[in-house]
């Protein structure tokens, strides 16, 4: 195989991933993941490796294999990434959502950074280093997993409940949404490490009522009582809780921008991070969004019920506390049930990997310095962790100052910068020597 720069190929694995446009809306009804999850195996075959490709059901297909590493008596790091990605319309895209088109120093389309980019750099990585002789410092267990974006039902969690062994010996991982820049000056930027995330409970309301004619006085109508509550709910401002995580977040912060904290109005001191605020500020409080609603068959007639869903999310520590606030909220005569439930997480932001992560980042950029965040969203870490793994967000990426680098996820003209894409490449070749 002819020696190709992992920078370079970073750039064109990422392309490829994004024309596979393995959309997952949630339904099951898309083409799935077969397509992407059969190039990665190909592509990790090629360089020695013995990939096993897992469908929990049909196209929903996920890749995992493990890399020997020079010291086999240490315990193994998990590096897992997803390869179905959120729906784009395409007229709404200053280019094809699933071309992979490169313009203006960025790779553009729907995963760029969510979250193909880091599946493109751990594949490179692994490919040159394998294609050199360089063996990572310990085992390497590599997970390219199906569904992440509907709750990893048919990814992560079928893998942990199915198939636990090959991920025996780890007990530590990293994944998305963490090792990202945000710039305070020309000599500092901030990396922000995941190491916590809020929990995830999306559930549906359901009202009752009488049912009848249209026309009639209706003082029982089930899309008036269920419209009552979900407007209070969406009224609703939940308290702030302040979790270690935000804790130190929020003090590394305010000491790097001169940003005074006033503890009676956190939410003030976030909004001041600019466009960083839409995450770090849900990381305040537990939420409860309303999202869909549900109701009628024919115009004259007044339905018995009505439904709506509701995207809730939860603090480490605080889920009863926020059932209890919710309840509260709907009132008695509102049914509630989970369509999907999972935990949240919170680990130390201390530990040899921590450190290596610090070292590496510094290597390549002098100004960095790491500092420990909570992601409002979830990821497969939360299936991962059932098997005793400390969890961590680790996708590094130095980006641009001024980029609205959150406002992408699930967003817009979804753009990764090429020398962002090559930064993470050195970074996390440096880091399976560090960690």
């Amino acid at each position: 195989m002819t020696p190709v720069d992992p920078q370079d190929e970073a750039v064109e694995l990422c392309r490829d991933l994004i024309r596979f446009a393995s959309v997952n809306d949630g339904t099951g009804r898309g083409k799935g993941e077969r397509e992407a999850a059969e190039y990665v195996a190909a592509k990790l075959g090629e360089v020695g490796l013995e990939p096993e490709i897992f469908e929990s059901a049909t196209n929903r297909t996920s890749v995992v294999a493990r890399v020997e590493g020079e010291d086999r008596a240490r315990p193994a790091l998990l590096i897992h990434g997803h390869l179905d990605v959120v729906p784009a319309e395409p007229k709404q895209w200053t280019y094809d959502p699933f071309a992979g088109e490169i313009a203006d120093g960025a790779l553009w389309g729907r995963g760029a950074i969510d979250m193909l980019d880091m599946d493109a750099m751990t594949l490179a990585v692994v490919r040159d280093r394998l294609g050199t002789g360089r063996k990572p410092a310990r085992d390497i267990v590599l997970a390219f997993v199906a569904d992440e974006e509907a709750g990893g039902v048919f990814g992560a969690q079928w893998l942990v409940r199915n198939q636990p062994q090959l991920f025996e010996g780890c007990t530590e991982a990293i994944s998305e949404v963490g090792g990202f820049s945000l710039s305070v000056n020309d000599d500092l930027r901030l990396y922000l490490i995941e190491t916590a995330q809020k929990g995830m409970a999306w559930m549906r309301l359901t009202a009752n009522g009488t049912a009848g004619h249209g026309s009639m006085i209706s003082t029982d109508n089930a899309v008036t009582n269920l419209c009552e509550a979900v407007a209070r709910l969406g009224a609703h401002e939940f308290p702030v809780h302040v979790t270690k995580t935000v804790r130190a977040f929020l003090d590394e912060i305010g000491g790097a921008f001169g940003i005074e904290l006033d503890p009676d109005d956190l939410a003030a001191t976030v909004a001041k991070l600019g466009p960083l605020a839409r995450i770090v500020g849900a990381t305040l409080r537990n939420t409860a969004n309303p999202t869909m609603l549900d109701a009628g068959y024919k115009h004259n007639v007044i339905p018995g019920s009505a439904s709506a869903m509701v995207d809730g999310r939860y603090l480490p520590g605080f889920a009863d506390d926020w059932e209890r606030e919710l309840d509260e909220v709907l009132g008695p005569d509102i049914a509630r049930e989970y369509v999907h439930y999972d935990i949240a997480l919170e680990t130390e932001f201390e530990g040899a990997l921590v450190e290596a992560m610090s070292r590496v980042l510094t290597a390549e950029d002098p100004g960095a310095r790491t500092i420990p965040y909570m992601l409002s969203g979830g990821t497969d870490a939360k299936s991962f962790s059932r098997l005793g793994m400390r969890c961590f967000g680790f996708s590094p990426l130095r980006l641009p100052a001024g980029l609205d680098f959150s406002g992408m996820f699930h967003g817009v003209d979804e753009r990764v910068p090429l020398e962002s894409l090559k930064f993470g490449v050195r970074v996390l070749d440096r880091f399976l020597d560090a960690c």
